[in-house]
């Protein structure tokens, strides 16, 4: 019953990724083709861990959109596939990051070692 209730989960898009992590929240999710994770950093150390992130990543950005609330980045996967970043406010110390890399096939794989990349640099404080 667990087993078929994992494999319905992950059927419908649901399936939870554990990672563990220094400066977030510890859990990221893969839902509607996005892996979303909460972190507990500012905004600002969010957007500068993700575009150090991509930079050590070698990927390229195509345009960047920020606001009060939400940065937007968007760009191209090291193959060629596009990808989404995005970045939400949630308190002066919280953000959530969801990142989408592929159109109409998004890759949880992909988005995952962009999201560990940016784990990596918040969690060190390798800005």
């Amino acid at each position: 019953m667990i087993f078929s209730g994992i494999l319905t989960l992950n059927l419908c898009g649901c399936f939870a990724l554990f990672a563990g992590v220094a400066g977030g929240a510890g859990t990221a999710v893969w839902l509607s083709g996005k892996l979303t994770q909460e972190f507990h950093t500012s905004y600002q150390a969010t957007i500068d861990a993700t575009k150090a992130a991509l930079q050590a990543l070698d990927l390229q950005v195509i345009k960047e959109t920020y606001d009060q609330n939400v940065a937007q980045i968007k760009g191209s996967y090291t193959d060629g596939r596009e990808m989404w970043i995005d970045i939400h406010r949630l308190t002066d110390d919280s953000t959530k990051v969801e990142v989408r890399i592929g159109g109409v096939r998004p890759d949880k794989e992909a988005a995952g070692k962009v999201l560990r990349k940016i784990q990596s640099f918040l969690s060190q404080g390798l800005l």
